[in-house]
């Protein structure tokens, strides 16, 4: 399992949250995530997605991706 950090832009409030849990839950692969106002922690298995998916899926959502640690 890989664990990744994603620091997103856009975010400011609990809907916002609820967006990203949406599209990150949505992945198959995606083990576990914690989602804020400003950053996800995502768990995920690297043999069924991949942090660019997984980035998409976020942008996707309406949010911009400002780093990732």
């Amino acid at each position: 399992m890989t664990e990744i950090t994603f620091k997103i832009e856009g975010m400011s409030c609990q809907h916002c949250v609820m967006s990203v849990k949406k599209a990150v839950g949505g992945i198959a692969g995606v083990s576990s995530y914690e989602v804020s106002v400003g950053s996800a922690k995502v768990v995920f298995d690297e043999s069924r997605t991949n942090r660019v998916e997984i980035a998409e899926a976020i942008q996707k959502a309406g949010y911009k991706i400002k780093a990732e640690g």
